[in-house]
Order: structure tokens, then C-alpha cells, then sequence
């Protein structure tokens, strides 16, 4: 039995001493860490503690990077292990008697600092010290700094949400993986309300639902960040999830993907949507292990909960063997590899085996991922080479998913992929009424065995409080007025810090790309009001290109001049792809802008239509390379319409 254990790759070896020892890894400060989770006892009460201990650092992620999985196992068994363990929560033990010993507090309310995923002991054990110097000083403490903590006291966070915390609201949890069927019976009654709102976590999900609705006969709107479609009649709205409209009372409201509540980026929005819909009834879907979660939240914001499970309607196995050869690849067979680059690099191997192939990534317009997973559903194109962007929004019934590689880059370092993700990736294969068996396989050994130890694994359910906020424009201007801090990059800053002096059942969202922005923006002669949206504006910082025009157009606003949209010049060559794919996210800026500023943007209508037709000709030449390299390297005939019939 142990020789059977030793033989397991490091990987695997890693994941199951991680999981005896009541600890992940996560990402915090730049660096890679261990974080722990446990339970302490003190004066006949529980402490429950969730936290990174003070020397369980494994370094920055460079340095993780460079380790192999034999190092990174070593590294972590030294800093987590049993006398670790017993440090750690000699220290945390001692904060506590601190802490009891102070009259006149409530000592649990302090010591839930102690659940914070991704910080480490020794800060949150001065802030539950903090806490109790709060508490004992909240008398004497200044105006000022009362009306700070009184502005960001997000304990009172529902009842910001005036609608929706005045009604009676009933949360029907439709739980399951994927392929079990969940979000479409939330969607049928969805289309049967008399009034009602889709929230979907991607522009792709809420055309796709707008279409839905739309084909059903009902008067629906499409609201995104970029986009509007509106019927002057509308009883119904799909939009994405940040455009929630608090105000507008509905019969029934479906939040897509409720998982997404753990996501430190965009985990805030939906925090937002559960506390804010304001729908008599409200379908929470997505997967399994956020039911706690949910259960807590809804008792938190009020309201009734039924919740339901579903269980996947086609079964899912792994193949006896990886693939190792792609002349093993047959029609309906989808590859995952996890870059843009790797997934043209496999797109054009796959094409000198002669098969026709659609390509999807997160950096194509939802337009164009539509496009390509439709050809591959209608039989146009043979196989998919995708990201992990096929693991939501899209219909690509796959007989077969094949990871390349279990490895992925998550902003910081390359890992092994984390298991909630493999899952949702592999569930794609199999479809009720089309493929009644699901398979997955590795492309080589090593590979399949470590996606299938990741299929085996069981789910870790999300956690029960430190659900993250985002402030919004009220939030800001309340701290402002008062401390009388005007810039707006330290009031993101205060947000941050005062909301710790409260109970972490609401968390700081991670607001490390908006201060970027702010930063600079605070050196413009702007409103506050402005350099929140210029904030907020879906630009990544990382595109050069991207990044000067949101300066621009700033400077523009700045000055009180119209922003004029330029078209991109330039393009063609071996690089065409990515001029036109920088393109389509210049002109979906700027049309984000124009809903919000349109006096300073007043192209809108023309930058919808320069994203339609530059996503038309991504999709087009993604269609021309996939012809040309199969013609060119010997590809055989598409393969042939069938009477009546579409081109197979």
C-alpha cells in the first residue's frame, strides 16, 4: 500500500498531505503560502481559526515557480507540519485569553478575526486586540473617526439595499455539476414569470439567455457593461451580473453561477445580487459545494431557502489510457490547453492530422466563441482547442475532453490546475440525448493520472462568512465627507481598512487593479464621481495599447472635450489576430464609457458597430487559417453535406 502511495506523482502527494493536515495553498502578498484551518477550545467555547501561520510563507511566486513537485512538497511538509500546528495555535490561544479577559466585549465577535483565509496570524491577531481596544474606547473615540467606522460598517450592508430588504424573499438553491441540468429549470420559470431578470457572470451567458427568452416569445431587454438591447415593452431583462438594477421589483430573478461568491476579483458582485435582487423569488444555481455558503448568507440578508440537488444526467469516466498521439483524435473530441498561444500551437497540430477545428479563449469576444462552439456543434468543424473558457457560457457537447497539460498559470505562478476547475472543465464531456458517456483523458501519462486524482477529489465547500463587498459610489463619498480625504485611491485604502474593524462576515473585495488606476487618475482635475468610473472601466492594464487610450480619454474628460473613437489602423500580417482581438476590447471600452459619460463619448453606436464586424472578421480568419493550414498541409476534403442537410 505505501509502495502504491509513493508511486503517486508529487503532485498527487502534495493534495493528500495538504488535505490530512487541514490546509490549502493559496495566493497572498505576491507569495505562495499555506493556509490552515482548525478549531480551538477556551472557557468551554469554540474558536474556530482559518488563517496562513506567521512562517508558512513558501516564498514568491518566482521562486514557487522554479520548484519542482518533489521541492514544493518538501518545502511545505517544513513549514506545516504537527509542531507547527502546536505553534500556531499556542499563539492564537494566547490572543484569546487577551481577549477574555477584557470585560464588557463580546469575545467571539472579536476573535472571528481569526477567519481570514489568506492573512496571516500574527495580523489577525492584532486585529481582534484592535477590536477590543475599539470596543473599550467607542465612547471617547472622536466624531470623525466614529463617522468613519459608521460609514464603511458593512455589518449593515443588506439595508443598504433598501428594495430588496423590505420584501419578502423566498431563495430556491438549485445545486448540481455540470451536465446535471440546474440552470435549466430555473430558466423555465424564469420565462413563465410574469416579470423577471437573469444575472449571468459573462456577456456570452446573458446573450445566450437574452436569446433564450427572446425565442420564448417574452419582451426581454440585454443590459451588459458594453452592450444594450432594449424592448420598449420589456417585462424581463438578461444582463451581466455587475448591471443588477436594485430598484426594479420582479417576480422571479436567477443568479447564475453562485459559486463565484469565493472570487476575491468578482466575488463582490454577487454579494451584491443576493443581497440586493428584488425578486419575490430568486434561483440560486451553481455548483454543490457553495450550499453553506448560500445557507449562511440567506439567513444573514433574510429571507425563506429551499434547496435542491442534482445529480448529472449522463455519466463521466475517465479513459483506461491518455491519448498520447493525436492521430488518436476522433470527431467530438475537445483539447484544453491553457494560454492563447498554446491554444493556437495545438490548433495547428491538430489540423495537420487532417481534422477541421474551432478555437476558443478567453481573449475572443463572446461573439466569436459563439461562433466557433456553433460550428463545432453543427458539424462545420471536427474538434475544439480551447481554454478553460469553455468551462462556462458555452454549448459544446463534447464526446471527449483531453487536457494537455494539468499546469496552469494563475497570475502568479504555474500550478497544477485547481480541482473545482478541472471538474467543470471535464463536465463538459457527455451530453443527455447526444453522448449518454462523458469521457476525459490526459494527452500523456503523467497528465491523466493527475486529472484523474483531481476528478476523485471531494470539493471543499466555500466558506461561511468573508463574503467580499466592493464599495460603491455612496460608500466613498460617505467616507470622504467624513474625513475629508478627496483622493480617490486612499479612500478605496480607508474602505479596505476600516471594514476590518467589524465582524468578516463582508470582506474587502481585492481592489488592487482599481487603486492602480486611481492613482493616477487622482492627478487629473476630475470629479470623484469620474475617477470612480475611469476606475471601474474594463481595461486591462497589461495591453499597452489599452492602457494609453484609457489615459486619453480621461485627459479628454478632463478637459471638457468629446472623446472621439479612432479606429485601430495597422493590422494584417503574422499578427493580425491579436491587432484584431486588442481591437474589439478597444471599442467594447469605449461603448462601456459611452453608456456612462455619453456627452464625453458620444460614438457608442459606432464602436457597437466596429466590435461587431471586427468580431465577424476574427471569427472569419480564425475560419481562413483553419482552411489554409489544413490545404497546406496536406488536410484531407470537408467533409461532405448530407442530403437535405448541413456541411459535415
Amino acid at each position: 500500500m505505501t509502495d502504491l502511495h509513493e508511486a503517486l506523482p508529487p503532485e498527487i502527494l502534495l493534495d493528500d498531505y495538504l488535505a490530512a493536515h487541514n490546509a490549502t495553498i493559496v495566493t497572498t502578498e505576491g507569495s505562495h503560502a499555506v493556509s490552515v484551518h482548525g478549531e480551538l477550545a477556551l472557557n468551554g467555547h469554540a474558536i474556530p481559526y482559518h488563517l496562513v501561520p506567521d512562517e508558512g510563507f513558501l516564498g514568491k511566486s518566482a521562486k514557487w515557480r522554479k520548484l519542482d513537485a518533489e521541492a514544493r512538497l518538501a518545502l511545505v511538509r517544513e513549514r506545516w507540519n504537527d509542531a507547527a500546528r502546536q505553534k500556531l495555535e499556542e499563539q492564537l490561544l494566547a490572543c484569546a485569553r487577551e481577549v477574555f479577559a477584557v470585560d464588557g466585549i463580546e469575545p467571539l465577535r472579536a476573535l472571528s478575526a481569526f477567519m481570514a483565509k489568506y492573512e496571516r496570524a500574527k495580523v489577525r491577531c492584532t486585529l481582534a486586540l484592535d477590536r477590543v481596544a475599539a470596543a473599550r474606547s467607542r465612547q471617547s473615540a472622536d466624531k470623525a473617526a466614529a463617522k468613519t467606522r459608521d460609514a464603511v460598517n458593512l455589518s449593515r450592508y443588506p439595508e443598504s439595499f433598501a428594495t430588496a430588504y423590505a420584501m419578502q424573499r423566498h431563495f430556491i438553491a438549485v445545486l448540481g455539476p455540470t451536465n446535471s441540468g440546474k440552470t435549466h429549470a430555473a430558466m423555465e420559470h424564469l420565462q413563465k414569470a410574469k416579470s423577471g431578470v437573469y444575472l449571468a457572470p459573462l456577456r456570452l451567458l446573458a446573450l445566450e439567455n437574452y436569446t433564450r427568452l427572446q425565442q420564448a416569445g417574452v419582451a426581454v431587454s440585454l443590459i451588459t457593461g458594453e452592450q444594450r438591447k432594449l424592448h420598449p415593452e420589456a417585462t424581463h431583462v438578461a444582463s451581466t451580473v455587475e448591471m443588477l438594477n436594485p430598484e426594479r421589483q420582479v417576480e422571479v430573478a436567477v443568479i447564475d453561477e453562485i459559486q463565484l461568491l469565493d472570487d476575491p476579483d468578482r466575488g463582490a458582485a454577487w454579494t451584491a445580487a443576493v443581497c440586493g435582487v428584488p425578486a419575490q423569488t430568486i434561483y440560486l444555481v451553481g455548483a454543490p459545494e457553495s450550499r453553506e455558503a448560500i445557507e449562511s448568507l440567506v439567513a444573514r440578508v433574510g429571507g425563506t431557502l429551499e434547496v435542491r440537488t442534482l445529480e448529472r444526467k449522463t455519466a463521466l469516466q475517465m479513459d483506461k489510457a491518455p491519448l498520447l498521439s493525436l492521430k488518436n483524435l476522433r470527431p467530438g473530441d475537445v483539447l484544453i490547453a491553457f494560454s492563447r498561444r498554446e491554444v493556437l500551437n495545438w490548433r495547428d497540430k491538430v489540423i495537420e492530422q487532417g481534422l477541421s477545428v474551432s478555437a476558443i479563449y478567453g481573449n475572443l469576444s463572446p461573439e466569436v466563441r459563439q461562433s466557433q462552439a456553433e460550428r463545432f456543434v453543427s458539424g462545420e468543424t471536427q474538434v475544439v482547442v480551447a481554454t478553460d473558457a469553455i468551462g462556462m457560457g458555452l454549448n459544446t457537447p463534447a464526446r471527449r475532453i483531453i487536457f494537455t497539460t494539468a499546469s496552469k498559470w494563475d497570475g502568479y505562478a504555474e500550478g497544477v490546475v485547481a480541482a473545482p476547475l478541472a471538474k467543470q472543465i471535464a463536465g463538459r464531456a457527455g451530453r443527455f440525448g447526444k453522448h449518454e458517456t462523458g469521457y476525459v483523458a490526459g494527452f500523456d501519462g503523467q497528465t491523466h493520472k493527475t486529472i484523474a486524482a483531481l476528478l476523485r477529489q471531494k470539493p471543499e465547500p466555500l466558506p461561511e462568512s468573508g463574503f467580499f463587498v466592493a464599495p460603491g459610489l455612496k460608500y466613498l463619498e460617505a467616507i470622504s465627507e467624513a474625513t475629508g480625504e478627496g483622493k480617490l485611491k486612499a479612500l478605496l485604502g480607508l474602505f479596505a481598512r476600516h471594514i476590518n474593524v467589524h465582524d468578516e462576515f463582508f470582506l474587502p473585495a481585492n481592489l488592487s487593479e482599481q487603486m492602480a488606476k486611481a492613482e493616477w487618475l487622482d492627478a487629473l482635475p476630475l470629479s470623484l464621481a469620474d475617477r470612480f468610473t475611469f476606475s471601474l472601466c474594463p481595461v486591462s492594464t497589461k495591453i499597452a495599447m489599452l492602457e494609453t487610450a484609457l489615459h486619453d480619454w480621461a485627459q479628454h474628460r478632463a478637459r471638457g472635450k468629446a472623446a472621439p473613437l479612432l479606429r485601430m489602423l495597422g493590422g494584417g500580417g503574422r499578427h493580425e489576430l491579436q491587432y484584431l482581438e486588442d481591437s474589439c476590447k478597444l471599442y467594447a471600452a469605449y461603448a462601456w464609457l459611452s453608456y456612462r459619460m455619453p456627452d464625453t463619448f458620444p460614438d457608442g453606436e459606432m464602436a457597437q458597430l466596429l466590435m461587431q464586424s471586427t468580431s465577424e472578421r476574427i471569427d472569419a480568419l480564425l475560419q481562413v487559417q483553419n482552411s489554409q493550414k489544413r490545404k497546406g498541409r496536406g488536410g484531407g476534403e470537408p467533409m461532405r453535406r448530407k442530403p437535405g442537410g448541413k456541411r459535415r
